[in-house]
């Protein structure tokens, strides 16, 4: 909040209570009524009373209903300024793989590679709080659970819960509807710099859109395309329900790698492969220092008269003095 005055010529007329306390230390004393007395060594031991003790705070109230009058006359005014800034921003669309094969459990410290996935991308999100981000999840089929926000506590939340959805959808791996559905949410976006972030740990065997028609139709927007294949090499433990209880089996990791690197390379990106949990927060950090682009950000500017507080002071004072001068400082002529 800033405080500026709307009339600042008025402030000047405060110079009038320099010659004012003049005249008042010179000349008011000359005004007063004496009493001739042949010897004062009677009163030399009087104590002042407590209405001459108090006699200073006339010309004191007068100066202050003075000063406050004059700063109302100025019209003081709150600023509650934003002004049109640039900051640096980017749009991203996040693509995230929650198919069942997901819940491997290869990404220590964390359960699966879900929780990896979700955890790394939450302090990626956390560090670019200029940027609009998305999120589109994908299994059989894809759909966006966040649409692009700076609202990043929104996303935050959003993402968290993206595991819970595994219930609900096709187990499969459709790569290219989900890349389809971030390119949608993309292609009307106005910023210089445009990007997914496409995180899966297979192989595409799912969906009416190819991996790499997907990746045209990105780059015909003029969007890069970051793939991550997330998951260690080798066989790998997943959970499977077996006669009502869960079971842990070995299974052979399978990655379509060479797909996310053409889909990479249509769009200008660049291709991870991330065997840990270690690896992919790199990935992340790497992606971090993406070029940003100019976006501006309009602000506004509110604005209220703060002259009331001075104009009700400087009235106060004037009737404080008026009371006392026709009571405690009352004169009989």
């Amino acid at each position: 909040m800033d405080i500026q005055f709307a009339n600042k010529e008025y402030l000047f007329l405060l110079l009038l209570i320099i010659p004012y306390i003049l005249w008042y230390v010179m000349y008011r004393k000359k005004s007063e009524p004496t009493i001739r007395m042949a010897d004062t060594k009677a009163f030399r031991n009087v104590s002042r009373s407590w209405r001459l003790m108090l006699m200073p705070i006339q010309p004191v109230l007068r100066i202050a209903a003075f000063t406050l009058l004059v700063l109302a006359l100025a019209r003081p005014q709150n600023h509650n300024a934003w002004q049109e800034e640039t900051i640096e921003g980017i749009d991203i669309m996040m693509a995230m793989d929650i198919s069942s094969s997901m819940l491997g459990m290869d990404m220590d410290p964390y359960p699966n590679r879900i929780e990896a996935a979700k955890q790394v991308a939450a302090e990626f999100i956390s560090d670019r709080t200029t940027d609009n981000i998305g999120l589109t999840i994908f299994a059989g089929e894809a759909f966006t659970l966040c649409p692009m926000t700076i609202d990043h506590s929104a996303l935050l939340a959003q993402l968290q819960h993206a595991d819970d959805y595994m219930q609900n959808i096709l187990d499969a791996t459709a790569i290219g509807m989900g890349l389809t559905n971030a390119v949608s949410r993309l292609k009307d976006s106005k910023a210089k710099s445009r990007v997914i972030i496409l995180l899966t740990d297979g192989s595409n065997n799912y969906g009416e859109i190819s991996p790499l028609t997907a990746a045209d139709i990105a780059k015909e927007h003029n969007i890069r395309v970051y793939t991550i294949a997330v998951g260690a090499k080798g066989m790998v433990r997943y959970p499977q329900m077996v006669g009502g209880t869960m079971q842990y089996i070995q299974l052979p990791n399978e990655i379509d790698e060479t797909t996310l690197k053409q889909i990479a390379q249509k769009t200008d990106g660049i291709f991870y492969r991330a065997t840990n949990a270690q690896e992919l927060k790199h990935i992340y950090d790497d992606i971090d220092k993406l070029e940003k682009s100019k976006l501006n950000v309009q602000r506004f500017q509110k604005v209220s008269e703060g002259y009331q507080p001075f104009a009700m002071g400087a009235i106060l004072a004037l009737l404080l003095e008026l009371l006392l001068r026709i009571t405690i400082f009352r004169r009989i002529p």
